[in-house]
């Protein structure tokens, strides 16, 4: 009934919206009309915070834009030669595609679920059974080690609850712990498939009525399956409940670039209110981590989708073709380890670009039964999102072809193009922040994407033309960096391309300085030259993630404030204050009291830590730093044994509490642009030291 009324409503004013598209009008009167425009949102933006005024401020931005595409398409299009055609024709496809992408994460993110943890029944009798799945290929035991542990921690019915580590790399280290820690251990005789081969064979051998998946790095609460099986058993349709990926440990982004400001993480866009939009039309990705599925689905579709790299996306797509319904639960129940270096992050970034590129063609969502059209929607933005490597390129370096080779490739007044511009870009800007600004910052999409654009370009061509190219690549987890560096070899396209930028930038001065030299209008020279600085910044910023700061800890350490006894060789106890935990060791107040403690010729030897199952006695050693005072102790775990090892995971990662979605300023753009530059300003000429910047992540923000 509601779409009912959307859709009458829409029908009765589309004449006037079409009008105030197509309304003819010079540079003056459009300046004013889309000024007024701005006035007019940023007034009722401050008024009021209310959806519907989100809706309208929404519907304002979607008719500045397509006005705007309007006027490019009839007043702009005037070749006077063919390579100003070729170039021409080049930038309207690219702002085309960027108008497209526009149109569906608007679409996506004006509604959005906010779902509930639906209540087991208090009948445990009731309750489906659940296989635990832990894929692994080449990830070191230590990082696999924990996941596994923490799996153990679950709330659930034991006699309904089987964990299962999935060795595709046949290590005899994995299965002599799997018998340690007693869970099933699979392995396969080959490697076909991957990682989706690897859940497949899996399948074969157990059966229970629902599945969790957790990549090897990510560490599950407690209270996962108590939150996410409950909606299984009140819809018997429900295929897929998918929860956040979170990443307590910095990626090269946040550790490099960030340098400790509290700024939205990269990931939380999507795993926020891109998938609350999709959970809206029942069209939630399957992320391939962090997620439960009925058995029952996974064998209607012939199991988890192998024809892909993203066989988690696939999965889901084809689950949703058959009538299955998924679902998003926004709440943060697991956490796991993000890329630790920039190259790792292109190559991850890499393989699901190829992924998602490769469903757009082999499974394409607008193509094919099964599908709503809000689905087929939210895929087609899913499956193009990556193409944006060639328009920001596009982007990037058409100012170039003006400044230096004269090629005019948009023709018109330049009073006329920034008329209709200023609104498309200024309201488009308001409206994603308004959207969702406590998500992710103004300006800062564009750097992620300029990072990752100069190495997509190449693989996303070469995919949409042969899909069944490439193969699967595993992220690496859990590594360290030693001392810090800068990376040249992952960011060497851009060093050229910001030299190239620089130099055009100049040269384009010298044209403006000396016009009785060169043949050059000013009012087209100074736009090109300001759009070319713009990039250049942006650019410079992305840059700076090639710088790579030393993260020596193989174990992240959390704040955890509790009280501790620590014990000296003579036999001293003492209580203090323990401030962060990590699986390798901890950090304690070194005074009891307002007495500092003694540890002359008295060193400590044990700490002993209370949990709400037990009390943890652990050998312990310090760690000193040079000229570091007393104020903290800093102490190193001796000797855990496994069932230690799980407690310390019980009482670190295991809390229904460990994760809580952090609130994020407001975001402000003229603000969000100041903390890009002073970004840069820190990451080029800072000399302080970056190990301990990020030494943990908890619920986004730094310690």
């Amino acid at each position: 009934m509601r779409a009912l009324k959307f859709l009458f409503l829409f029908l009765v004013a589309l004449p006037m919206l079409v009008l105030v598209v197509v309304a003819p009008m010079d540079a003056k009167n459009q300046f004013y009309f889309g000024l007024g425009m701005c006035v007019v949102c940023l007034i009722a933006h401050f008024l009021s915070k209310k959806h519907f005024i989100s809706f309208c401020i929404l519907t304002v931005a979607v008719l500045c834009s397509t006005r705007y595409m309007y006027f490019r398409i009839t007043q702009t299009l005037y070749f006077p030669s063919l390579i100003d055609m070729i170039f021409g024709i080049l930038l309207l496809l690219a702002e085309c595609y960027v108008y497209m992408v526009l149109l569906l994460s608007f679409f996506q993110l004006s509604w959005s679920l906010k779902r509930k943890i639906v209540p087991l029944p208090k009948d445990t009798s009731l309750w489906p059974t659940v296989d635990v799945y832990i894929p692994t290929y080449n990830e070191e035991l230590s990082v696999v080690r924990d996941t596994v542990l923490a799996a153990q921690c679950l709330e659930y019915p034991k006699d309904k609850m089987k964990i299962y580590l999935l060795d595709d790399g046949k290590r005899k280290e994995f299965a002599a712990f799997a018998t340690e820690a007693n869970v099933g251990y699979i392995t396969r005789t080959d490697n076909a498939h991957a990682k989706a081969g690897n859940l497949n064979h899996a399948m074969t051998l157990t059966n229970g009525e629902l599945i969790a998946i957790f990549d090897c790095d990510h560490i599950t609460t407690k209270i996962f399956l108590q939150s996410t099986v409950g909606a299984f058993i009140k819809d018997s349709k429900l295929a897929l409940m998918q929860t956040p990926h979170h990443f307590y440990s910095p990626d090269p982004i946040q550790r490099n670039l960030y340098l400790g400001r509290d700024i939205p993480p990269e990931n939380d866009l999507f795993y926020g209110p891109i998938q609350r939009g999709n959970d809206n039309w029942n069209a939630t990705f399957f992320c391939g981590s962090c997620a439960v599925i009925r058995r029952k689905a996974l064998d209607e579709i012939g199991g988890f989708a192998v024809e892909t790299v993203t066989e988690d996306a696939h999965t889901a797509l084809r689950l949703q073709r058959r009538g299955w319904k998924t679902a998003f639960l926004d709440h943060i129940l697991s956490g796991g380890l993000a890329t630790e270096r920039l190259v790792l992050h292109l190559q991850q970034r890499n393989r699901w670009a190829r992924g998602m590129i490769q469903i757009f063609r082999l499974d394409n969502p607008l193509l094919g039964k099964g599908l709503s059209f809000a689905q087929r929607l939210c895929y087609l933005s899913a499956t193009t999102y990556f193409f944006f490597a060639v328009p920001v390129l596009i982007f990037l370096f058409t100012p170039i072809l003006y400044l230096d080779f004269g090629i005019s490739i948009v023709h018109g007044s330049v009073g006329l193009m920034l008329a209709y511009a200023f609104p498309h870009l200024i309201m488009s800007i308001f409206a994603n922040s308004r959207l969702y600004g406590n998500y992710r910052y103004s300006f800062w999409g564009q750097i992620y994407d300029l990072i990752l654009s100069f190495h997509l370009v190449l693989p996303t061509v070469v995919t949409l033309i042969f899909p069944h190219k490439g193969k699967f690549n595993v992220t690496d987890k859990g590594q360290t960096v030693d001392k810090s560096y800068f990376d040249a070899l992952s960011v060497r396209p851009h060093l050229i391309g910001a030299t190239v930028l620089v130099l055009s930038v100049i040269y384009g001065c010298v044209k403006l300085s000396l016009p009785e030299y060169f043949d050059i209008q000013s009012g087209p020279a100074a736009l090109n030259i300001f759009w070319a600085i713009f990039n250049l910044i942006l650019l410079i910023a992305a840059i700076c993630t090639g710088r790579e700061t030393a993260n020596k800890r193989k174990a992240q350490r959390l704040p955890l404030q509790a009280p501790v006894n620590i014990y000296q060789a003579s036999g001293i106890c003492s209580r203090t204050t323990m401030r962060d935990l990590s699986m390798s060791g901890c950090r304690v107040d070194g005074f009891t009291g307002n007495e500092a403690i003694n540890l002359d010729d008295d060193p400590i030897t044990d700490i002993e830590i209370a949990t709400d199952y037990t009390t943890i006695c652990v050998p312990v050693e310090r760690i000193q730093r040079e000229g570091e005072s007393d104020t903290y102790l800093r102490l190193s775990f001796v000797n855990t044994d496994i069932d230690m090892r799980r407690e310390f995971v019980r009482l670190l990662f295991s809390r229904a509490d460990t994760w809580v979605r952090p609130k994020y300023k407001a975001d402000n753009p003229i603000r969000s642009y100041f903390t890009i530059l002073a970004c840069i300003k820190d990451s080029l000429f800072s000399r302080r030291r970056h190990d301990d910047i990020h030494t943990a992540v908890v619920g986004g923000k730094g310690e």
